[in-house]
């Protein structure tokens, strides 16, 4: 799964909790509205989603207040010196976590800034199988494989206001 891609699905997801793509797109990045698949190939080409991701207003809407999120917490191994001074390495196998707050968001910006790559953070929210590919230099794009996340043009083109 390109970059893009990942941003369509991450975008209606958090414009189905009501996030207005359009205005914070004009508010936040001074540019003008062309079209919302211009838009997400401007925040995947010019690496500007980590302004999306770190809004405060995104992660409100993808974080909705009070609702159930399930997530993947990935496998892990990490040393751990045991009583009588003997380093051991512990393996934690990966486990689903439900989280359920109503300032949920916070939490995850602050997961977010400490993770090396966002998206692949963020992508643990979505119900997509994939893994998320490096960007191909062909620009070949192909279609989001859950339907229920794919951003509309004709959506993207109502005024969120």
């Amino acid at each position: 799964m390109t970059r893009l891609e990942l941003l369509e699905l991450v975008v209606g997801h958090a414009r189905q909790n009501g996030f207005a793509f359009r205005r914070w797109y004009t508010g936040h990045l001074g540019r003008s509205w062309s079209g919302g698949g211009e838009a997400l190939e401007t925040l995947a080409g010019e690496r500007r989603y980590y302004a999306l991701l770190f809004s405060p207003e995104f992660a409100r809407s993808f974080w909705k207040a009070g609702a159930r999120m399930t997530f993947q917490v990935p496998a892990q191994e990490f040393p751990r010196r045991g009583l009588n001074g003997e380093v051991r390495t512990v393996a934690r196998k990966g486990y689903t976590r439900r989280l359920t707050r109503p300032d949920a968001w916070r939490y995850h910006l602050r997961e977010m800034v400490v993770t090396e790559e966002p998206l692949r953070y963020i992508r643990r929210f979505l119900p997509i199988i994939e893994e998320l590919e490096p960007e191909v230099a062909s620009g070949t794009q192909t279609e989001p494989r859950d339907p229920r996340f794919i951003v509309d043009e004709e959506d993207l083109l109502e005024d969120d206001s």
